[in-house]
């Protein structure tokens, strides 16, 4: 069984919508999938179906967005009830406040002699997208002739090193981790920054944090070795995926997948 457990569509910020990120999968190869979309799960009913229709099936998952000390920290929700009642306000809380960051990195940009409407990046995200991020402005950044690409976008202009950087601000990692448990979902830290681990596990795993993001395409070997055995001693499920968005970075559903054996903790926790 291969399974990427971190996939992103048009309902957040990836490039292409819930169908076609399912079909997208189903021609990866890919058997099972995880559509995380930060801070929504609307796309997942639309995923759900297509998934049933071609023998891919769709985990319902969301990408839960907080802040510690002005830096962002994701945490996914696994097995999620999209229509718990924490998820549906958080959803709606979401979408605000990405509108507010939106408009302040709009304004430091501005002031750095970058003008992009907001409108430009409501265009960018198309009419799918139930909260606004970075990789729409990212788009409208390229499409105004400021870039040349997403990625340069990021490295050169809203990165989170540079100066048109703002944090989202929605909730405090704990707080992420007890909005996912509240709504059924086990909760698994993204992608975690190395320097941040041994200072916010023991308060994440206090709020009920069931596991950690071990498997992903630029985690190094030493990277892999080190959360796994976090996951050994701490009694956390192993998770792993590819945290696609687009085809424009390079690889395509399915280049990256884990497999059943790797996560079988958190499959089970999902009654899978």
């Amino acid at each position: 069984m291969r399974l990427d457990l971190h996939v992103h569509s048009t309902a957040s910020d990836g490039a292409w919508s819930p169908e076609a990120v399912v079909r997208g999968a189903a021609r990866g190869g890919l058997d099972v999938i995880a559509l995380a979309d930060h801070d929504t799960m609307a796309g997942f009913r639309t995923a759900e179906a297509v998934g049933r229709g071609i023998d891919v099936q769709v985990v319902p998952a969301i990408e839960v967005s907080s802040t510690h000390r002005g830096r962002d920290v994701h945490v996914l929700g696994y097995f999620v009830d999209p229509d718990a009642d924490s998820i549906v306000a958080h959803s709606r809380r979401a979408s605000r406040r990405r509108k507010e960051r939106m408009l302040e990195i709009l304004d430091r940009l501005r002031e750095q002699g970058i003008d992009v409407p907001f409108a430009a990046v409501r265009e960018a995200a198309g009419p799918d997208a139930t909260v606004i991020g970075r990789p729409h402005l990212a788009k409208a950044l390229v499409a105004a002739g400021h870039v040349s690409s997403v990625p340069e976008a990021f490295n050169s202009l809203i990165g989170d090193q540079h100066r048109a950087f703002v944090s989202t601000e929605l909730l405090e990692p704990a707080g992420a981790v007890e909005l996912i448990r509240a709504a059924g979902g086990v909760a698994v830290w993204a992608h975690p920054p190395g320097d941040l681990v041994d200072e916010l596990m023991p308060g994440l795993i206090r709020a009920g944090l069931g596991g950690l993001e071990v498997y992903r395409p630029r985690h190094q070997r030493a990277d892999i070795v080190r959360y796994e055995g976090i996951c050994r001693t701490s009694g956390l499920v192993l998770s792993g995926g590819s945290d696609w968005h687009s085809p424009e970075n390079g690889t395509a559903l399915g280049d990256f997948f884990v497999n059943g054996d790797e996560v079988e903790g958190l499959l089970a926790a999902g009654g899978m």
